[in-house]
């Protein structure tokens, strides 16, 4: 099976290990890719967990089902020690619409791991 994220390379050998919680992100780029994954595979449990507790929400809820199209990372940028952004478009459908989420995504590592802190549209 491809990884869900786009790069082309088998889940296994991608972001597999991210989810299975056997590797960490290298940077917010890994983070970000594995945690798309994760919504596509509908992997709650991962989500959370990558998620800053300062703005985690209380609870997940992947629904109405979303059918995931692709992603495109069009930016990812070192903003200081431990900081980076991610500028992403993510294409989906509910219930056969169309939809787009285009944001910058801020994530800071702590202990040596990759977290989400918050997104905005550009």
């Amino acid at each position: 099976m491809h990884c869900p994220c786009g790069s082309g390379r088998a889940l296994d050998a991608c972001c597999g290990p991210y989810l299975a919680g056997a590797a960490l992100p290298a940077d917010a780029e890994g983070l970000m890719r594995s945690r798309y994954s994760a919504y596509v595979l509908e992997d709650a449990a991962y989500v959370t967990a990558t998620w800053h507790p300062l703005t985690r929400p209380a609870s997940i809820d992947l629904d109405p089902p979303v059918k995931w199209l692709g992603l495109v990372v069009k930016r990812h940028e070192v903003t200081a020690e431990g900081e980076a952004l991610v500028e992403f478009v993510a294409r989906y459908k509910i219930a056969g619409r169309a939809h787009r989420l285009h944001e910058i995504s801020r994530f800071v590592r702590e202990d040596g791991r990759w977290l989400y802190l918050t997104g905005n549209e550009p």
